[in-house]
């Protein structure tokens, strides 16, 4: 039996899907590690945190996710207060829940259990009306290894340099 409703309009297609907005990049931590696998997460947040989250007053740098008690945290993520909170409003620096599968979490946690590896959120975005942190398990790279990352960007840019000089 065909579903009854809208028949999506000429040129668009039937369902693209939940809208995927940014919020924040956690652009040093690709820097600083070699990121091996990464996962999706929700994340449990008050009301005036996604206003803040909303508004985009997230900060990731510091940030990294640990096992405890069968369940994920994430530490150490600003949010900044929200400024009509009031007596309501937030701690910026609160531990939060992270929402996931406890097979996911149970995998995490063996994962991250091995030497040199660890849990850093890569960046926080808005999916549909959900809040969500795409998580890395990340290996931390040597000095050496970040000044060969910074070679090699240097002469990728060059490399494209020439080519739209050469058109």
């Amino acid at each position: 039996m065909a579903k009854k409703g809208k028949k999506p309009e000429a040129g668009k297609p039937a369902d693209q899907g939940p809208r995927i907005v940014t919020v924040a990049d956690n652009r040093r931590a690709r820097f600083d590690y070699d990121i091996l696998e990464r996962v999706e997460a929700g994340i449990a947040l008050t009301g005036t945190e996604i206003k803040s989250v909303r508004a985009g007053r997230v900060n990731l740098r510091d940030a990294y996710a640990v096992v405890r008690d069968g369940q994920a945290w994430l530490m150490n993520q600003h949010i900044a207060s929200w400024e009509s909170g009031g007596p309501w409003n937030h701690e910026p620096l609160r531990t939060r829940r992270l929402l996931m599968h406890k097979e996911q979490i149970i995998k995490l946690a063996r994962q991250a259990g091995q030497k040199g590896l660890t849990i850093v959120p890569l960046r926080m975005y808005l999916k549909g009306h959900h809040a969500k942190v795409e998580l890395g398990l990340a290996k931390g790279r040597r000095q050496y290894d970040k000044r060969k990352a910074i070679q090699q960007r240097e002469t990728d840019r060059e490399i494209g340099r020439a080519i739209r000089q050469s058109l």
